[in-house]
């Protein structure tokens, strides 16, 4: 049979086991993303925002190249305009000298006209007096000659004749050269004015063709100012995705420097540093006494050297526990053989807080409590010897001294 000696020993280890294992998995904050793990977020939303940037690369480039086009067709539209309207008035201008030889022409026709009706009326009278003397008027050409009084008078009278003759032959020639002159005229400006119409008709050709290229470059404008639009937009989709893309990056870039803050304070925290906090903490209980403070320690039941996590608070049963600071609620339990009835709150900054041995807790888990907020009362429920309170506060899981921070 075992001695009561060894079965004390056997109970001893057991419970140091058990209370072991219990302490051990009391629930602690849920950690935040560690530095590497936004770091490689920050990484990724780098990696997306360069993707990005090569796009709106390309879209610039692609606008450019459109902007440039759209210089060089509204450049020919230009030089189209200046072309059309040289032409214009090259058109302008061969009309107007279509229309003076057509004046010019009509003049000359005029004067032709009358030139021939003016021979026409000479040559007529001269051949109605040609007829008249010789045929059947009462002076003949032959009694002209016959009446001379001598052959001097015979003379004289035949050079009148002859005298009165040429004169009319010489004004019915010049009549018919003057004629000939005014209708070689009109002929020649006849041929001037079609050739003005030939001219007018190539101007009008071109005036065409250069319409129909304007035509065509109003048409290529209106494209390349769409696509212009359709790049713009583009543009702005990317270069606002990029914009939300860096607000995520400026935030994640805090949250880094945050979390390399909260590892600096954790890192403390498992050096045995206690973390600097910028929060108030208020103590949690009124009228206790320290009984066992943060640290290593002779455990008082358990009789083993161990580190004590927090510090024994002795007070009155039914002490009033107050939360030490505004937080979540994230356990309101139970733990047989070790923190009997106790509750977690995370204060959402890294650090949390512990209540334990309580008779009964008025909270639950879930719940939000403000700095100051009623959580429970005092016991010794649990592994405990008398009525007092655990109190711990950790950091990033790890524990530190609650004296540094309360008061």
């Amino acid at each position: 049979m075992k001695t009561l000696r060894e079965k004390t020993g056997r109970r001893r280890w057991a419970t140091l086991l058990i209370a072991a294992l219990l302490l051990g998995s009391l629930p602690v904050p849920a950690q935040a993303a560690s530095s590497t793990e936004i770091q490689k977020e920050i990484d990724a939303l780098e990696e997306k925002n360069a993707a990005i940037q090569k796009e709106i690369d390309g879209i610039q480039r692609q606008y450019d190249a459109n902007y440039s086009d759209m210089e060089d067709i509204v450049a020919q539209k230009s030089a189209i305009d200046q072309e059309m309207t040289l032409l214009s008035d090259k058109i302008a201008a061969t009309n107007e000298q279509i229309a003076a030889y057509g004046q010019l022409i009509a003049d000359a026709q005029d004067e032709l006209d009358d030139a021939e009706a003016e021979l026409r009326s000479l040559s007529e009278a001269y051949q109605l007096r040609i007829r008249a003397m010789e045929e059947g008027g009462t002076v003949s050409y032959w009694q002209v000659i016959f009446q001379a009084n001598s052959f001097t008078d015979l003379l004289d009278r035949i050079n009148m004749v002859d005298e009165i003759n040429a004169s009319d032959r010489r004004r019915i020639e010049q009549l018919r050269i003057a004629a000939d002159l005014v209708n070689a005229t009109r002929e020649g400006m006849e041929t001037e004015k079609a050739n003005l119409e030939e001219v007018r008709i190539e101007l009008a050709k071109d005036e065409e063709k250069l319409e129909e290229k304007r035509t065509e470059s109003d048409e290529l404008l209106r494209e390349l100012e769409k696509k212009a639009e359709e790049y713009q937009l583009l543009l702005e989709e990317s270069e606002a995705l990029q914009d939300d893309l860096m607000q995520e990056i400026a935030a994640k870039e805090k949250d880094l420097a945050a979390a390399k803050y909260d590892e600096y304070l954790a890192k403390l925290a498992l050096q045995g540093t206690n973390p600097p906090s910028n929060a108030s903490w208020t103590t949690p209980v009124s009228g206790y006494t320290i009984t066992s403070p943060f640290g290593m320690r002779t455990h008082p039941i358990l009789g083993t050297q161990r580190m004590h996590n927090g510090i024994d608070m002795a007070c009155a049963q039914g002490t009033p526990i107050y939360a030490t600071r505004a937080g979540t609620v994230t356990v309101a339990s139970y733990q047989a053989g070790g923190a009997g009835n106790y509750v977690s709150i995370n204060h959402l900054d890294g650090f949390a807080s512990i209540y334990m041995h309580m008779t009964n807790y008025v909270v639950s888990a879930g719940q939000s409590v403000s700095q100051g907020q009623l959580i429970g009362y005092v016991g010794s429920t649990g592994l405990s010897t008398g009525p007092h309170l655990h109190f711990g506060i950790s950091y990033a899981g790890t524990y530190v001294n609650p004296l540094a921070y309360i008061y």
